[in-house]
């Protein structure tokens, strides 16, 4: 890999992760007992990567910027693991697993959205 690509790389994935921060600042925490910003970022994260996947960009340093660097520092497969694990840990296991199951459904869902929004208009 190139040296623009990853400091490209590395770029995308610090204004991600900053951008993921903010969001988690903004809404309420896992002490609610749903972690909102953790599901937010991650199915949010899912639609933008299904409409840079359907828009395809040409450039070669776009996609590695976006995809792998903001998309990847803003979205969290850890805080994921994180969060189910905690409630599993509280004893709230039917939360726990309605949390994975609703993260995973949106996330796809919002992907397949994502694809669909991104298609360029038929001519």
């Amino acid at each position: 890999m190139s040296a623009p690509v990853v400091s490209l790389v590395a770029l995308g994935g610090a204004l991600g992760s900053l951008a993921r921060y903010g969001l988690t600042l903004s809404l309420p925490g896992a002490t609610s007992g749903w972690p909102w910003a953790t599901v937010a970022a991650n199915v949010t994260g899912a639609l933008l990567l299904g409409v840079l996947a359907a828009r395809a960009p040409r450039s070669p340093l776009l996609t590695p910027f976006l995809g792998t660097g903001v998309l990847g520092g803003y979205t969290t497969f850890s805080a994921f693991s994180l969060d189910a694990r905690t409630l599993l840990a509280d004893g709230r296991p039917l939360l726990a697993a309605t949390y994975v199951a609703v993260t995973l459904s949106a996330g796809l869902i919002a992907v397949a959205v994502g694809l669909l929004a991104g298609r360029p208009a038929s001519t």
